[in-house]
C-alpha cells in the first residue's frame, strides 16, 4: 500500500499503549493517529482523527472494547478495527468478530505479526486463518447455538447457488484466487460475487461471512484450509 495507515489505540492500560505507539509509530506507512483509555472516546476520535485502523482492547472500565466496536461498525464507512485480549478462547472476542471485527490479536503477539495485521486488515483483508476461526467457535459455547443457526440458514438461503458456493469458499478461508479456481470463474468475478453477498446480508466483511457459514453448520463436515 502507498498510502500512510493511519492507526488509533484504544486501551485502559499506558503502558500496553506507549508499547504498541513505540512499535507502531516508528515503522514506515504507520502512523498513530491518537489514543483513548476507554470505549466511550472511541466516535469522538475516529470522526476526529480519521484512522484507517483501530486497535481496540475488550475489557475496559466505562464503555468497553465490545460496545465500542458495534457502535463504530454500525455507521458508514467505518474504520477497521483489530480487538486486543490476553485468551484467545474468549466469549466477547467471537462477539466482537459478529459485530463486525476484521480479526483479533494476543497481547503477547510478537510485533512483526502485529505490524502485518495492521497493514492486512487496511488493504481490506481479514486477520484470522479459518484454523483460528474454528479453534475459537470450537472453544467458545456461548448460549443461542440453535438460534443462530436458524439465522444464519434463513439468511444463506437468500443466496443463489453461486453465490452459496462462494460463500462456502470464504467459510473455509479460501483466498478470493482459490475460490476462484475451485469454482472454475476468475478472481474479478468471485471478488463481484463477495461484494454482493455481504450487501445483500447486511455483513461488514468476510469474517462476519465466514461465522454465518460456521453458524450455519455447512463446515462441519468441511476440510480445513490455511
Amino acid at each position: 500500500m502507498c498510502m500512510t495507515i493511519r492507526v488509533l489505540l484504544v486501551d485502559d492500560d499506558a503502558l500496553v499503549r506507549a508499547g504498541l505507539r513505540l512499535m507502531l509509530g516508528g515503522t514506515q506507512g504507520i502512523e498513530i493517529a491518537g489514543e483513548a483509555a476507554d470505549g466511550s472516546q472511541v466516535l469522538r476520535l475516529v470522526d476526529e482523527h480519521r484512522p484507517h485502523v483501530v486497535l481496540m482492547d475488550i475489557r475496559m472500565p466505562a464503555m468497553d472494547g465490545l460496545a465500542a466496536t458495534e457502535l463504530l461498525r454500525a455507521r458508514d464507512e467505518p474504520p477497521e478495527v483489530v480487538v486486543l485480549t490476553t485468551f484467545h478462547a474468549d466469549t466477547q472476542v467471537l462477539r466482537a468478530l459478529r459485530a463486525g471485527a476484521a480479526g483479533f490479536l494476543l497481547k503477547d503477539t510478537p510485533p512483526a505479526d502485529i505490524l502485518a495485521a495492521v497493514r492486512k486488515v487496511a488493504s481490506g483483508e481479514p486477520v484470522l486463518s479459518p484454523a483460528v476461526t474454528r479453534q475459537l467457535i470450537q472453544h467458545v459455547t456461548p448460549a443461542g447455538r440453535d438460534t443462530r443457526r436458524s439465522r444464519a440458514e434463513d439468511a444463506l438461503a437468500r443466496l443463489g447457488e453461486r453465490e452459496s458456493e462462494v460463500a462456502l469458499g470464504v467459510g473455509r478461508g479460501l483466498a478470493n484466487a482459490r475460490i476462484a479456481a475451485s469454482l472454475y470463474m476468475s478472481v474479478p468475478t468471485v471478488k463481484t460475487h463477495v461484494s454482493r453477498i455481504l450487501t445483500k446480508l447486511g455483513l461488514n466483511n468476510r469474517v462476519q461471512l465466514a461465522l454465518l457459514v460456521h453458524d450455519a453448520g455447512l463446515l462441519e463436515e468441511s476440510p480445513a484450509d490455511e
